[in-house]
């Protein structure tokens, strides 16, 4: 481990026990070996805290775990961001049911040691069925990562996220002043990208994402799962959530580049005026989504105010 910067691994679980051993395991296969896990549980019934019980008293200092706020994942996650201490070093986030490949933290670190400010990875997945059967590899990213794609799409996947000191840093002076978000990935993305961080997304899956009846937020793989997507951007349920991420990017809005704050200002007017301000709302601003359809049905949803 000499030389290797210590990664916590930020868990947020809730009646995981039958995944979790699994999960553990492939955090002690890992090839980077300086890492340690705190997990927040929110309130398992199913043995997840006695099984945590266990896994801190066999590895002291390597893995401990504290109670929920019992308000769903993505505050439970939000949580260990703001516990963290005043100086974090490299951080990840994990879910309790997958399974990471041994390379996975390596290629994070790898990937961001050149990097002098806040810098993400994140990474596609390979698809799993619940008793780990490989299947698909998840959609790619054919349009790069940035500000303009992180207000109107989240395609940073949180089981895949490694962010360097300097992130880790933004991240926890962020979560002091947000409430309630929507996923706590997309807020990663969001504040990462407004504040100009380096953000590298690989093509190769990091571990294998398992699929269940349990699973919070499925894989949205496919056709269909595009075509689901596209619908809920038409049926305004898209707009509620962007009005929930406007509400807390205001209250961060000095952590956020000047191009950015400029962006993410004239975004919400363009959005909240008249149809022949919100018909050129996208093109004007150049925002985007990954597909073409999407980015379509984007424009489309502007032009009804439904985003």
């Amino acid at each position: 481990m000499s030389g290797a910067p210590h990664v916590t691994v930020l868990m947020a679980s809730y009646n995981g026990r039958d995944w979790l051993p699994a999960q553990v395991d492939s955090l002690f296969a890992q090839t980077h070996e300086n890492w340690s896990l705190q997990v927040s549980d929110d309130g398992s019934v199913d043995g997840t805290r006695d099984l945590l019980d266990v896994l801190s008293a066999e590895h002291p200092g390597r893995i401990a775990w504290q109670p929920g706020p019992g308000r769903g994942a993505a505050q439970n996650f939000l949580a260990l961001v703001r516990d963290l201490p005043e100086a974090p070093g490299w951080i990840a986030f994990a879910d309790q049911d997958d399974v990471w490949f041994p390379d996975k933290i390596e290629r994070g670190v790898a990937a961001l040691k050149g990097e002098a400010g806040p810098a993400l990875y994140c990474s596609v997945t390979r698809i799993a069925e619940a008793d780990l059967t490989p299947r698909e590899v998840s959609d790619a990213r054919p349009r790069p990562l940035g500000f303009r794609n992180a207000l109107v799409q989240n395609v940073v996947a949180g089981n895949t996220i490694l962010v360097n000191p300097a992130a880790a840093r933004l991240l926890r002076q962020a979560a002091q002043r947000t409430g309630e978000v929507v996923m706590h990935d997309w807020w990663v993305y969001l504040l990462l990208s407004g504040a100009g961080a380096a953000l590298h997304h690989d093509t190769e899956p990091g571990l294998l994402y398992r699929q269940h009846g349990g699973n919070e937020v499925g894989a949205n793989k496919g056709a269909r799962a595009r075509l689901m997507r596209v619908g809920m951007i038409l049926t305004g349920r898209y707009k509620q959530w962007t009005d929930t991420n406007m509400a807390w990017l205001r209250s961060v809005e000095d952590l956020l580049t000047e191009e950015n704050r400029a962006l993410m200002e004239e975004f919400d007017r363009m959005r909240a005026g008249p149809l022949s301000v919100r018909s050129r709302l996208v093109d004007r601003l150049g925002l985007y989504r990954q597909t073409r359809l999407s980015t379509q049905a984007l424009r489309l949803a502007a032009a009804l105010g439904r985003i």
